[in-house]
């Protein structure tokens, strides 16, 4: 997204969804719900609101179909789950959750994926139910040109628990079931009590190759580097000098907040317990 020719009225309404989706998470959290239950209600919010390229909002494969990938993880014992290419769950990021929760896999992909949410009693739709006309025109436009985009959440409970999240629909335009790093955990999606919890947003071909979300933690673990200082060398450094753009959203073991990019800008919002509040589009808001 060209994020200098975004214009007021559509900035506005994606802060709006970004305050409304931050508030939601931290009345989950101030109720005295899990890290889990947080992330989950956040990117559910998002999956069905189609400013975002997520659930309803999902752009357009190279054959004219949505194709949705998420995946959770928890930073108390590393467990994690992940959906891939599925078409008919209308949150993946609940299916997600099932995997990590109710299956001894990590990664479920396609018809198998959505056999087991079936089982698993998640709401299934019909594929069109993702089909939004600013997204299909978008992907006529943009048939030369993939454009990506995703959904992430990462929060931190009263019990000291970390959990990430992130769901999306890919690149506009991809091709052969292309499958990102939104449900590759260490790619798109970390979470560990012992460091942060990671979501990513940008090309997944570069997130995945280097690794990003558990370079992260890695550098904080093995470094002593603070989630600033580290999500900066992995974002600012080694992503873009090897000419991979994005940017994450990181939270620390402690609270602290990272949120980094190499574009222009990354839809992003934060808040705490103390009333700290942050919602911004542009990189250095």
């Amino acid at each position: 997204m060209n994020f200098e020719n975004l214009p007021e009225p559509r900035r506005n309404a994606y802060i709006h969804a970004l305050d409304t989706a931050l508030e939601m998470g931290l009345a989950v959290l101030k109720g005295g719900g899990t890290s889990v239950d947080a992330v989950e209600a956040v990117i559910r919010y998002m999956e069905d609101n189609p400013l975002f390229n997520a659930g309803k909002g999902a752009v357009f494969t190279s054959e004219g179909k949505n194709e949705l990938d998420a995946s959770i993880m928890t930073g108390k014992d590393l467990n994690a789950g992940a959906v891939a290419g599925v078409t008919d769950i209308r949150h993946p990021i609940s299916a997600a959750r099932a995997v990590m929760e109710r299956s001894k896999h990590v990664m479920l992909s396609g018809e198998g994926a959505s056999d087991f949410a079936r089982e698993s009693g998640l709401e299934m739709v019909d594929p069109s139910f993702f089909h939004t006309e600013r997204r299909f025109e978008s992907y006529l436009r943009a048939r030369e040109q993939e454009k990506h985009g995703t959904v992430g959440c990462v929060a931190l409970d009263k019990q000291g628990n970390l959990c990430a999240g992130t769901s999306t629909g890919g690149m506009t335009n991809k091709r052969y079931g292309r499958i990102g790093d939104s449900p590759v955990i260490g790619a798109g999606t970390y979470a560990n009590n012992r460091t942060c919890g990671v979501s990513g947003t940008g090309h997944g071909e570069f997130f995945i190759r280097w690794t990003v979300a558990h370079d992260i933690s890695a550098l904080m673990e093995y470094r002593g580097l603070g989630v600033q200082e580290a999500a900066r060398e992995v974002i600012l450094g080694k992503m873009a000098d090897a000419g991979g753009s994005g940017g994450v959203i990181c939270l620390d073991r402690n609270g602290k907040v990272a949120m980094v990019t190499n574009t222009s800008g990354m839809f992003r919002a934060y808040g705490n317990s103390k009333g700290d509040k942050t919602v911004a589009v542009f990189k250095d808001e």
